[in-house]
């Protein structure tokens, strides 16, 4: 459909029942729309007005494809071959957790925290600084698009870090690190995610680390978040790389993770987006 302009006096619906047409945001004049300038500062749906006693047609369109986009992101089976084609001269090491299948994953979450023991068994052992572990977690779609160059732009920051073979991780929660990095003897753990989608974001990728983590004890109070990794929208590769290098190394010089470990690094990338 072509976009018209809303001339002065009219409303939005008035001209598409008039021409037929559909009438997006920006052809709305800011004077006849308060909210406008505020959407286009957030991804929260706000303001949206109403037909009668429901949301306009088109806004409730775009919920239902935002809830069919969720869906699909966690029900998108994980594919290790693109993350590993992704990563080229990186070695790899696949793995799954204990949930056999993604029904039971998502209906035991106890089960994706621990690894399978025949994967355990294979997975090589060594003196680490570091192992990345790239698990599907509730988005198969956010790690396909983003979890690669995270690893990328992260390592190439870690001048003289012994790093193990990338571990890809299926049916897998964040705490499947645990296990991984005790297994290889990984003295930290980086765990990228597909984050748990929402209505405004289905590909939203998350960073965990972890110093020295003990699997069954260790708790999330342990470790330090980066969330929301999916440019252009949220945090960019660089600069998420840049936070989580600078978190890494001065985890290893205080010796733990956590609430203890602070991020004091300034957030231009944040404040560029509000301004």
């Amino acid at each position: 459909m072509t976009e018209v302009a809303v001339p002065a006096g009219e409303s939005v619906g008035e001209v598409a029942v008039r021409t037929g047409e559909y009438v997006g945001e920006a052809a709305v004049p800011a004077a006849s729309d308060p909210w406008s300038a505020l959407r286009r500062r957030t991804q929260a749906r706000i303001g949206l007005g109403r037909a009668g006693s429901a949301l306009p047609t088109r806004h409730r369109l775009e919920l239902q494809a935002a809830h069919a986009a969720a869906r699909d992101a966690v029900h998108s089976p994980f594919a290790p071959d693109v993350i590993a084609a992704a990563l080229p001269g990186t070695p790899t090491v696949r793995v799954r957790s204990t949930a056999a299948d993604r029904l039971t994953y998502l209906q035991r979450p106890d089960l994706g925290r621990r690894l399978d023991p025949v994967d355990r068994a294979h997975l090589p052992t060594g003196e680490w600084d570091v192992v990345f572990v790239v698990a599907d977690g509730l988005s198969s779609r956010a790690v396909h698009e983003h979890a690669a160059v995270v690893v990328r732009e992260t390592t190439a920051r870690l001048g003289g870090w012994n790093v193990a073979p990338v571990v890809l991780a299926e049916q897998a929660r964040v705490a499947l690190g645990d296990d991984v990095a005790h297994a290889m003897g990984a003295a930290m753990v980086v765990v990228l995610i597909g984050e748990r989608p929402g209505m405004s974001a289905a590909d939203s990728l998350g960073a965990y680390l972890t110093h020295r983590p003990v699997p069954g004890t260790t708790t999330d109070a342990d470790r330090n978040c980066l969330s929301n990794i999916r440019p252009p929208r949220g945090l960019s590769y660089e600069r998420a790389a840049a936070k989580l290098a600078g978190l890494m190394v001065r985890a290893r010089e205080l010796g733990l993770t956590g609430v203890g470990l602070k991020d004091d690094s300034p957030d231009d990338e944040g404040r560029e987006r509000l301004l």
